[in-house]
């Protein structure tokens, strides 16, 4: 048997198939997944996974390089907020009309997690990083500017 966290096999396999900047998202329940998509549907029932629980293993197993998420959600989900911030300490964030990701991003996404999870804007994008010391470890390779802060932990 598999040692770590993610136990679903497609989930590894999408983690391990993530490039540079590549793009996953991670939804609530209710999110439009486009057709075309790389569907991986965790839900079960509801708030199950839920959106902290699935995050958290992804973030374990995962490089984030940046996390994007709906403007709205500062204003009418703040305990989400505060959870994705906390996951994804590390990343850079910024923001996006809620609309452009149910549609634009949703088109972009490498693949789709979606959970149980029945959290309004509930809805994260995540930006596929490197690991930066391991990275920019050989002699002589020297690191962006950019990195920097993450070459020195």
């Amino acid at each position: 048997m598999k040692r770590g966290l993610i136990l679903n096999a497609e989930l590894n396999y999408a983690i391990g198939s993530m490039g540079h900047g590549d793009l996953m998202i991670v939804c609530d329940a209710g999110f439009p997944i486009p057709p075309d998509a790389w569907r991986i549907d965790l839900a079960v029932v509801q708030d199950v996974p839920d959106l902290e629980t699935v995050l958290g293993a992804i973030a374990q197993e995962f490089v984030v390089e940046k996390v994007a998420y709906a403007a709205e959600m500062a204003q009418n989900n703040p305990p989400l907020l505060d959870k994705v911030k906390r996951l994804f300490a590390d990343a850079d964030l910024s923001t996006l009309p809620h609309q452009q990701i149910l549609t634009e991003m949703a088109a972009q996404a490498k693949c789709i997690v979606r959970t149980g999870a029945f959290d309004p804007w509930g809805n994260i994008l995540l930006y596929s990083g490197v690991d930066v010391p391991k990275w920019f470890s050989k002699p002589g390779t020297v690191a962006p500017d950019y990195y920097a802060k993450k070459l020195n932990r």
